[in-house]
């Protein structure tokens, strides 16, 4: 297989091209609109749908279908009427760090919006999940994520009252759970079971994240233990797929 000089490695190899040579003609327009991304840069205007037809001698609906496609993977995004080139993605890494943690890392400005707070007893399949008895008490917090203000996911927190009995009262909501939990609770986080997987949101979600229902999110499952081993936490968090990539580190592990 041949490889362009040019070719970065965390690109599709080829640059997405079949070995054939034939590839759709919104695709060939993709890429020239990846060139003109690179050139533009971030906040930038991209020309009207009508203006990048005549551009590359194609229709308006091959146009659209390629504009579709960058604005799902976020390197573009609405403004008002237009269409702008997005900020970086925000990476989030795979870890017992908070989001809080990754987003300022990034040099940008996190933020929660509290949704509710409720406590009620702890149904049979999330018992077996933390290891609580069936019917004690649990809290439920519900909180849409913020960087800079823009609104990128939605995250469902729950807590056994017993470790927590003050949430209610002691927590602000807008800060950051784990700092929470450690320091004024003095609990620390020392392992945790995570599962990661692509899904659409719901209508409800949707609306409270600000998205289409249609934009693929990327869904976090975590269930998080105490240095002891106990269960501390049991989350679910939705982030916009276009908004974020996670990173991690892999040790060696299981030779």
């Amino acid at each position: 297989m041949d490889y362009p000089n040019d070719q970065a490695p965390g690109a599709p190899v080829r640059g997405g091209i079949p070995e054939h040579g034939r590839i759709p003609k919104y695709y060939a327009v993709k890429a020239q609109l990846d060139l003109l991304i690179g050139e533009l840069g971030e906040g930038e205007t991209l020309p009207t749908e009508r203006d990048l037809a005549l551009r590359y001698a194609v229709s308006r609906e091959t146009v659209r279908q390629a504009l579709r496609e960058l604005l799902l993977e976020g390197r573009l995004r609405r403004q008002g009427r237009g269409t702008v080139v997005a900020d970086p993605k925000l990476e989030q890494p795979l870890s017992l760090a908070s989001y809080t943690e990754g987003v300022r890392r990034q040099g940008r400005r996190p933020g929660r919006t509290l949704i509710g707070l409720e406590r009620f007893p702890c149904p049979p399949a999330l018992a077996a999940e933390i290891g609580l008895e069936c019917g004690a008490p649990v809290w439920h917090m519900e909180r849409v994520l913020l960087a800079d203000d823009e609104r990128v996911g939605l995250e469902s927190t729950y807590v056994p009252v017993a470790r927590m009995p003050r949430l209610d009262v002691d927590f602000d909501p807008d800060s950051s759970f784990y700092s929470y939990v450690h320091e004024r609770l003095g609990i620390d986080f020392g392992s945790a079971d995570e599962r990661i997987e692509t899904v659409l949101a719901t209508p409800r979600e949707a609306l409270l994240i600000g998205t289409p229902p249609a934009l693929p999110m990327l869904l976090i499952h975590r269930v998080s233990y105490d240095t002891a081993g106990r269960a501390t936490e049991r989350v679910r968090t939705l982030y916009r797929g276009d908004r974020f990539s996670f990173t991690t580190r892999l040790g060696g592990d299981g030779y």
